[in-house]
């Protein structure tokens, strides 16, 4: 064998290790536990969802998924985009992430270059709610008494800055009506305010009050979402209601490092399919209030650079100020 051709042999050879050597790394994917990062605590709705899916997907891939909840999103993403890409440490990412990139002036990751998005997992509607002896019946009725008397309706919402809070500004929008916006710290807080008439009415994730709703506390007038929510069939859609533009939803699924093996990336998410997918795990969610779904990382990542834009928009004509 002469040396020109022996030298481009071992450089074919040399060339190809690498390659062969993710592949086997995917192959064996996964041989230890996986850690999945939640910015909620535990207990609040967004967590006890991540468990649900999570207990599933340990089945599927048999090995255990331990879910590290860090109630600060910024912590959270941050030990994700940092960790090492192979496939063990993932972060439970979603719509809130999306926002969290028009909130704050700077952050210490790239939300579509430090992130494989994977799927999506959960969809979560919000729904407008009154106290049971209220005058309004619907939310037409509400919204036409907005119009009437400009200013005289107040309405509950999470923190300034939230989905929640953002759809509702959304909502004033569409709706071209004056109500003034009460932001609360919890959802326990929405709930009294409702009840005792201190706000007329409330915007909240379904999750949160679907409880209450259950036992007549506070009575839903329509839910944000494009199709009615299968745990509240009887409840309208704000765009059955009269705002025929109108959607709003949160959502969550799973992401890992930038850098992380195509074939990991494929196979979790077809994990996560099957996961969601599952009739225990679909009841368990909707129970909870929740809407499952999946989708391919492609889908995933075209959702999240959407919702990006789309939260950009509503955050600078809502003049909320960047922290």
């Amino acid at each position: 064998m002469n040396t020109n051709r022996r030298t481009c042999l071992q450089a074919a050879l040399l060339a190809s290790l690498p390659v062969l050597s993710v592949s086997a790394r995917a192959q064996a994917w996964p041989d230890k536990p996986l850690q999945l990062y939640v910015a909620f605590g535990a207990g609040n709705a967004g967590d006890l969802v991540a468990r649900a899916v999570s207990r599933k997907l340990a089945e599927i891939l048999r090995q255990p998924v331990v879910v590290d909840n860090r109630p600060a999103p910024l912590v959270a993403a941050s030990a994700v985009a940092k960790a090492k890409p192979d496939g063990y440490t993932m972060l439970m990412s979603g719509s809130g992430m999306a926002l969290t990139e028009s909130l704050f002036t700077s952050l210490p990751y790239d939300i579509l270059k430090d992130f494989q998005h994977v799927s999506t997992m959960a969809g979560f509607d919000f729904v407008l709610l009154t106290r049971p002896d209220s005058p309004f019946k619907s939310l037409g009725a509400m919204l036409a008494y907005a119009k009437a008397n400009p200013g005289k309706l107040n309405m509950a919402t999470a923190r300034i800055g939230s989905t929640a809070h953002l759809a509702a500004e959304i909502l004033k929008t569409q709706a071209g009506v004056d109500i003034a916006l009460v932001p609360y710290k919890s959802t326990g807080e929405i709930i009294t305010a409702v009840r005792g008439d201190q706000v007329q009415v409330a915007i909240e994730l379904v999750p949160g009050i679907i409880g209450q709703i259950k036992q007549n506390l506070v009575t839903p007038l329509a839910v944000t979402s494009k199709v009615r929510f299968p745990g509240m069939p009887n409840v309208p859609t704000v765009s059955e209601s009269g705002l025929a533009s109108y959607e709003v939803s949160s959502w969550n699924g799973f992401s890992v490092p930038a850098g992380t093996p195509a074939p990991v990336v494929q196979r979790l998410a077809e994990a996560v399919a099957v996961a969601v997918n599952s009739t225990d795990v679909r009841n368990e969610l909707v129970a909870l209030g929740a809407s499952p779904m999946n989708s391919t990382p492609a889908q995933m990542t075209e959702r999240m650079k959407g919702d990006v834009t789309k939260w950009r928009v509503v955050v600078e004509k809502s003049n909320i100020p960047k922290q």
